[in-house]
């Protein structure tokens, strides 16, 4: 019988109104546990924190990479699922993936309804959740989001609405699989590049900031956020990645005094085309922005982090293997 384990940390999945009204992340993995059907793989639970996922911070995620890798380290365990709030739990699932280095599953699912709803929908992607990561079919897909009777790789996936009780989107693409009958029929796998070390204590205090381009804007908040001590930034650029004259000018001064500077686009789908002059994408990748491809913004600012938390400078060369 294939062994599971489940490690909660929050979300709504694990939230129920408190006495304002509000919900609140209080339920604890023995709770999650005790709504789900009897059978199936043995599943053992920890908590490693009980947090919604708009409080987390890189300590948080930092803790999450420990608790994942240490459960897949074991010999004992086939695969582990981990509870967590929709609000990030793409840049969770992302970071996990980065630092995977085994071939068992990993699995991230939560809800959209809290778990006192009349309806809950969390006890049900739980279930899904543990079959897929039990699934010996599973095995060298990295980590996963299993939500809604879909299957999605980490990279490239987005919460793509707010409220449906299917919510995320896989950014030009779709499901790797689907759940039917409770188990896991995988139509593709992802590529995934050579696994990185896990985040180091440096990672917990590591800022790399997004900075949008719109019509009218300028370098103030790119400037405001270096100012503030980031080591990165990157430029939400417009299409397939524009700036402006002043977006330009700042960043070469930027990457002169060293810090790192991304160019990703604000369009949901589609990768940078470093194409167009007069402060457009070709100006600012001539400036020294590190284009990053399709890979969806918060993921690209935590592929940033990371490798600047580990002492290296983000360059084309390590960067192609991700973008």
């Amino acid at each position: 019988m294939p062994q599971v384990s489940v490690l909660a940390t929050g979300g709504t999945i694990a939230s129920s109104e408190n006495d304002r009204g509000a919900s609140v992340a209080s339920r604890g993995a023995g709770e999650l546990l005790g709504g789900i059907a009897a059978g199936g793989p043995n599943v053992s639970s920890r908590d490693v924190m009980r947090l919604g996922s708009y409080l987390l911070g890189h300590r948080e995620l930092r803790l999450i990479c420990e608790a994942v890798a240490a459960e897949l380290a074991d010999g004992g365990v086939d695969g582990v699922v981990v509870t967590h709030g929709t609000d990030t739990m793409e840049e969770t699932a992302y970071l996990l993936d980065l630092v995977q280095h085994s071939s068992k599953p990993a699995v991230l699912t939560g809800a959209q309804r809290p778990a006192d709803h009349p309806c809950p929908d969390g006890p049900g992607n739980l279930q899904e959740a543990i079959g897929v990561a039990a699934s010996p079919s599973a095995r060298d897909k990295g980590t996963m989001i299993s939500f809604a009777g879909n299957i999605y790789a980490a990279r490239g996936t987005r919460k793509a609405h707010t409220v449906a009780p299917s919510p995320f989107k896989t950014m030009d693409g779709g499901p790797i699989g689907q759940i039917a009958n409770g188990q896991p029929h995988f139509m593709s796998a992802p590529i995934r590049p050579r696994a990185l070390a896990l985040p180091p204590p440096a990672f917990d205090s590591i800022r790399v900031d997004i900075v949008t381009v719109h019509p009218g804007s300028d370098a103030t908040l790119a400037r405001a956020a270096v100012e503030a001590g980031a080591r990165g930034v990157i430029i939400a650029g417009s299409g397939v990645g524009n700036g402006n004259s002043s977006i330009l000018a700042w960043v070469e001064e930027a990457v002169q005094a060293g810090i790192t500077v991304g160019l990703g686009t604000r369009v949901p789908e589609g990768p940078v085309v470093p194409f167009y002059g007069n402060g457009g994408g070709a100006d600012v990748v001539r400036a020294g922005a590190l284009q990053l491809g399709s890979l969806p913004l918060f993921q690209a600012r935590l592929l940033l982090a990371l490798m600047l938390s580990h002492g290296q400078k983000p360059n084309p060369e390590l960067l192609a293997a991700h973008i």
